[in-house]
């Protein structure tokens, strides 16, 4: 099994993919043990001292002015992790948890936190487990971190709450940890709040939607290159020389893509000769402009990433010179931000994809292919309401695309005035990527049945090995109506594992 080493100078999007998705194994580094030991080292020598430090020996937010004396100490670490585990309403996907505790485990080992070795050791052995904490949806408003989700994840180290184990049954924390003989941490000045402060899980879904929307770009590329295709399109839009002279890079990788998808195609620019089109909808002419605008934002949100994945984020926080200080970088707004921005593009995406499935049902816009792609229309109503649940999941990704971080609510008795909401920014970014799966899905099921439709004319060697792999995985092809739920469902996993890309890939190599 792989295993992922964490040091003291952050970790990749590919270690966080490992280990929340393919359940990679964790080591710590011996750089990130010493760096440990020696940020607890001054921890323990401001906690000996009278005087009030924040985190150490003094309450939380609101409630920081009280000093706390050495004897309720561990009791005030017990009960912040207690009492923040608030969260409420369905439980969160297993592997936005673990890369949740992964990320946070990431920003501990950066020696910049004050915990002992021991509670890192904790953290990665419950990893690798295979032990998941029961997090809930809500409970996080994105500054101070993510403190509901953690503090679930914290309690779980403390032996206490639920948590999944590693066959996927829910029982009680303590008795998971025994069978896998796993101590609980007893948390000592500043661990409890160390455990909290961090915006580990809006990043992590920041991650895994950047992974997945990279391959749903690829496949968007190659649904708009088939409706292209089926659409009797010209591909002369897509030459170098017209994106080179508006030189936006995800601009060009899109076109690229397409000309690549569509080469050797008999399908292409027929409607030059054969009826008065002069040049084709913006839906079809403009899919590179609104994809690789797309691609664009991706780069950036994958910066922001890259940057975040590099912080140690914690509120105090130890530094070499000795001072523990506090600071403001718990709050989420740099990845709150793009997580927003991703899902606007999201939205456009599908919308375009939709505005292309319907022109291909459209026997007034389709150039010769029968209405709503039916066997005998009239009998057949085709693929009619399949486009209606493109354009409801459509509808929705724009109310999706309403961002999160334009709001802030106060907390903590007005100590957390101004809040990032970056949670709430990344759980609708993973039900967004969700329904573009599906748009392009089923404009995949209608392009590739298009294209079947035409008669005499040869597709691309690349988009017949598309539609050659999507038959073999149990869509149908052109014929009578017949149930389409199950044909939709098969071109959703179809596409949402990468095997639309995999069978175009085969023919032309890796895209863009």
């Amino acid at each position: 099994m792989h295993t992922v080493v964490v040091g003291t100078s952050g970790v990749t999007a590919s270690d966080v993919l490992a280990v929340a998705r393919d359940g990679a194994r964790i080591e710590l580094s011996e750089e990130a043990l010493a760096a440990l030991a020696a940020a607890r080292g001054i921890v323990d020598a401001l906690a000996a001292k009278p005087e009030p430090v924040y985190g150490v020996s003094t309450g939380f937010g609101a409630l920081a002015t009280r000093h706390i004396s050495q004897e309720l100490r561990a009791q005030l670490q017990r009960n912040i992790v207690r009492s923040h585990a608030a969260g409420m309403g369905p439980r969160v996907e297993r592997e936005v948890v673990r890369a949740l505790m992964f990320l946070r485990l990431k920003t501990v080992c950066s020696g910049h936190t004050g915990v002992r070795p021991e509670v890192a050791q904790t953290m990665a052995d419950v990893l690798n487990a295979g032990i998941t904490p029961v997090v809930h949806e809500y409970g996080s408003l994105g500054c101070s971190g993510d403190l509901a989700p953690l503090s679930h994840c914290a309690l779980t180290l403390m032996g206490e709450g639920d948590a999944e184990g590693p066959d996927g049954t829910v029982r009680p924390a303590g008795e998971l940890l025994a069978e896998h003989g796993i101590a609980p941490v007893e948390l000592r000045e500043k661990e409890g709040l160390a455990l909290l402060n961090g915006t580990d899980g809006m990043l992590g879904m920041l991650v895994m939607a950047l992974a997945d929307l990279d391959m749903l770009y690829k496949s968007a590329d190659i649904t708009a290159a088939l409706s292209l295709e089926a659409l009797l399109g010209t591909d002369k839009v897509l030459a170098p020389e017209l994106h080179a002279i508006r030189p936006h890079p995800g601009q060009g990788a899109s076109a690229a893509n397409m000309l690549a998808v569509l080469r050797g195609s008999e399908l292409t620019g027929h409607h030059q000769d054969d009826a008065p089109r002069v040049q084709d909808a913006y839906s079809v002419r403009c899919a590179p402009q609104v994809a690789g605008a797309g691609r664009d934002t991706l780069a950036h949100a994958r910066l922001v990433a890259e940057r975040e994945l590099a912080s140690a984020v914690d509120n105090p926080v130890v530094l070499p010179d000795g001072r523990v200080e506090s600071n403001g970088n718990f709050h989420g707004a740099p990845v709150a931000y793009v997580l927003d921005f991703l899902a606007i593009a999201v939205a456009d995406l599908a919308s375009i994809a939709e505005r292309r499935t319907d022109r291909l049902l459209d026997k007034n816009r389709s150039h010769g292919l029968p209405p709503f792609l039916a066997d005998d229309a009239g009998v057949d109503s085709g693929l009619m309401i399949a486009q209606y649940t493109q354009a409801a999941l459509v509808s929705e990704l724009k109310r999706l695309a309403v961002p999160a971080s334009a709001d802030s609510i106060p907390s903590s008795a007005m100590q957390e005035d101004h809040v990032s909401m970056g949670w709430s920014a990344a759980r609708k970014l993973r039900t967004a990527v969700d329904n573009l799966a599906r748009v392009l899905a089923v404009e995949l099921y209608a392009a590739s049945r298009a294209v079947e439709l035409r008669e005499g004319l040869s597709p691309a060697p690349a988009t017949q090995a598309a539609i050659t792999a999507v038959r073999k995985a149990g869509v149908e092809g052109p014929g009578p109506d017949r149930f389409l739920a199950p044909d939709l469902a098969a071109a959703d996993v179809f596409v949402r594992e990468g095997r639309l890309v995999s069978a175009v890939e085969a023919v032309t190599g890796s895209l863009l």
